[in-house]
């Protein structure tokens, strides 16, 4: 048995700490971003430091869960580290927004292994009777990522420097690769294929064309320039050569025969969407705190912490509740409270109390916690161990996707609601005077700058900004509907601890 080979224990302890360093990153970000972009200034890529991560992230998933299958879990999850930390080093350094983007792509690569072969290596050695209390913990962690990540990185970015925020998963990263380097025996066979070269490399193609096309258009390149309609027609075309090539490949990065499987499509379908409308809620939270009330990184910070308590309780108590609902139950029951959260959010005004934005906050954990450990479960149950990385690697793709196209799209949508509103108050022109600039609107997330605007004009500034951000919200119901559809579509299978210790007891 490889439980007796291997200090599962230990084994555990590795896969969460690296777990929580990559999932740790984006909410450390999130808190820090304003302070981020007032030092090193470009408001207009702000996004990009979210997006450059969570699109390498996204890219990696499915190349190296299905890579993992083929060679082995052990190689690609010490590489995983290996580049991740790399990747924290080179942001701590970084002197321009840009750079500071390009970094954070380094360090999506690594967290592009990290992420689905961490649940992949937990199902390998962990007896079947025990997965659902251990797969609650690996979604406790994204939780527990989200609620230390904002208080450290608060705490960080006010107290000692920003770049310390990535420094940090430095000694993390490290005691996750000594004990995945020496305690971690890899037993189970891997048969060598070919390797799917291009479908990685159009899967990978599509998906930037796709981003830069987003990002760009509106900003850099109006919407019908040569530039953006070139950049959607890349995107179409590198999409169908990859659809073609996978069809085809001995070895597809991505099985699309897999979702003929109902549970595992509908899965797919809830992590895309509710991904989409979580992160949105997490991103601009802090931002209407700072920008909105006035707070500084910390206190942001700690606005966001009941929003990843209720994650953390939904996460574990997902997990142990497998064992007595099937996964269509749970999902239903936890999607109607993301969407009753991100519905309320609409409801916001500058003069809403710190006590509302709280409930509201524990309303939208509540909602996503479940999809971390629930979904992880259900977009694996039936595949036997060779398919289970791609299967539990797509899932990763397909909510990192999710939150990509959502913090893009909706920051397009704040962006230019809140552009529209400051030049219908303020006019075209923005310059209020040589040391209040409206074109860089970062000015108003840090307490310092705030001072030197004059109060009249202040509350006009934080009117527009608290009106966009509602409004974005209000767009954020959409794709929480949808996940709720999905889960009611959902079959009504349920995780079976038997049928899957006949498959640990064959493979072991």
């Amino acid at each position: 048995m490889l439980a007796k080979k291997n200090n599962v224990a230990v084994i555990i302890v590795a896969l969460l700490l690296a777990t929580l360093m990559a999932s740790m990153d984006n909410t450390i970000t999130a808190t820090a971003i304003g302070t981020i972009v007032g030092d090193l200034g470009g408001f207009d890529k702000l996004m990009w430091v979210t997006s450059a991560y969570m699109v390498a992230e996204m890219a990696g998933m499915p190349i190296f869960g299905k890579l993992s299958d083929m060679y082995g879990r052990k190689r690609f999850f010490i590489f995983g580290i290996i580049v991740f930390m790399i990747g924290s080093a080179l942001c701590g350094t970084a002197d321009s927004i840009i750079q500071l983007s390009i970094y954070r792509a380094i360090q999506g690569i690594g967290g592009g292994a990290l992420v689905p072969i961490a649940f992949t290596i937990m199902f390998d050695v962990v007896a079947p009777e025990k997965r659902g209390k251990i797969g609650g913990l690996f979604g406790a962690a994204y939780g527990i990522s989200s609620i230390f990540g904002p208080l450290i990185g608060g705490y960080i970015t006010d107290y000692i420097h920003w770049s310390w925020i990535f420094y940090i998963n430095l000694p993390i990263g490290l005691i996750a690769f000594v004990m995945i380097a020496f305690f971690y025996k890899e037993s189970v066979e891997h048969s060598k294929q070919k390797i799917d070269y291009l479908g990685a490399f159009t899967l990978v193609a599509s998906i930037l064309c796709l981003m830069f096309a987003i990002e760009l258009g509106g900003k850099e390149y109006a919407w019908d320039s040569s530039m953006i309609i070139g950049l959607f027609f890349s995107f179409a075309v590198f999409l169908v050569a990859f659809i073609f090539i996978e069809r085809r490949a001995e070895e597809p990065i991505i099985t699309f025969g897999m979702f003929k499987n109902r549970l595992y499509s509908t899965s797919n379908i809830m992590a895309l969407f509710s991904g989409a409308a979580f992160i949105t809620a997490s991103v601009y939270i802090p931002i209407f705190i700072q920008g909105v009330f006035g707070g500084s990184a910390t206190n942001s910070a700690l606005v966001l912490l009941p929003m990843m308590l209720g994650s953390v309780a939904t996460a574990a108590g997902g997990g142990i509740l497998l064992s007595r609902f099937n996964y269509r139950t749970i999902m239903i029951a936890t999607l109607a409270l993301l969407v009753a959260g991100i519905a309320l959010l609409t409801t916001l005004t500058i003069d809403s109390s710190r006590f509302m934005v709280t409930i509201l906050m524990i309303l939208v954990g509540l909602g996503i916690g479940s999809s971390f450990s629930v979904l992880s479960n259900a977009a694996i149950h039936g595949f036997t161990a060779r398919q289970r990385g791609s299967a539990s690697s797509t899932l990763s793709f397909t909510r990192e996707l999710g939150m990509t196209l959502g913090i893009t799209v909706f920051g397009i949508i704040q962006s230019h609601i809140f552009t529209n509103k400051l030049t219908a108050v303020f006019g075209g022109g923005g310059q209020l005077s040589e040391s209040i600039d409206l074109s860089d609107p970062s000015k108003i997330l840090t307490p310092g700058t705030r001072e030197k605007i004059p109060v009249d004009i202040l509350d006009k500034i934080t009117e527009a900004l608290s009106s966009s951000l509602v409004q974005t919200f209000a767009w954020a119901i959409i794709p929480s509907v949808i996940a709720l559809l999905a889960a009611v579509a959902m079959s009504k299978e349920k995780f079976d601890p038997a049928s899957e210790l006949e498959q640990y007891t064959a493979a072991h």
